[in-house]
């Protein structure tokens, strides 16, 4: 395609340069406007000519490599800008799964600790229960041997009052009493007088 804007800029200069030497050019300077001017067409011509031939020089030396340039730039851009698209997409994928993650670690970590709180409950109601049991346990126990021990000191002492009656017996009438009829009178009489306890 380049050669083509060559071949035309040349032919338009050879035919400007043709023109320049044609003999109407030298009659048209002398017209009194171009005089007046300071023009000279066939200067003009051939300059013209030039330009024309100027216009595919820049365009190969300096607008071809400026376009190519800024395409290429262009093009580096649109990637980076696909790249950058590329990594705000990724990391808005990342960020999602952050915050998912976030959120299934969080739900985990609320069941960890209500299990945790369950635990704690149904072993503080165990141990309750346990104490409540061995304080029962201990309470039984220890009212059972309130009432041995109670029921040994009731025996005790009725063998003491028993005794104690029988001896002020014999050293009221300064007999024996020791027998086993008076002992069982004596431990009858102590039954019917006992007060409840």
């Amino acid at each position: 395609m380049g050669w083509k804007r060559w071949v035309i800029a040349g032919v338009i200069a050879v035919a400007l340069w043709i023109l320049s030497t044609l003999p109407f050019v030298d009659a048209a300077n002398h017209v009194q406007l171009l005089e007046q001017l300071g023009l000279n067409l066939r200067t003009a011509l051939v300059q013209m000519g030039a330009i024309v031939l100027m216009f595919p020089a820049l365009d190969s030396l300096f607008l071809k490599p400026l376009r190519e340039g800024m395409s290429e730039r262009s093009r580096k851009i649109e990637e980076t800008y696909n790249e950058v698209e590329g990594l705000r997409q990724q990391m808005n994928t990342m960020r999602s799964e952050y915050e998912q993650r976030l959120v299934a670690t969080e739900a985990e970590a609320r069941e960890q600790i209500q299990a945790q709180i369950r635990e704690a409950q149904n072993l503080r109601t165990q141990l309750m229960a346990e104490a409540s049991a061995k304080a029962d346990e201990l309470v039984k126990k220890a009212s059972e041997e309130i009432e041995a021990e109670k029921s040994r000191v009731m025996i005790a002492l009725r063998t003491e009052v028993v005794n104690l009656t029988l001896t002020a017996t014999e050293k009221i009438l300064n007999e024996n009493m020791n027998d086993d009829r008076n002992r069982r009178l004596v431990e009858d009489f102590i039954k019917t007088v006992e007060v409840p306890s």
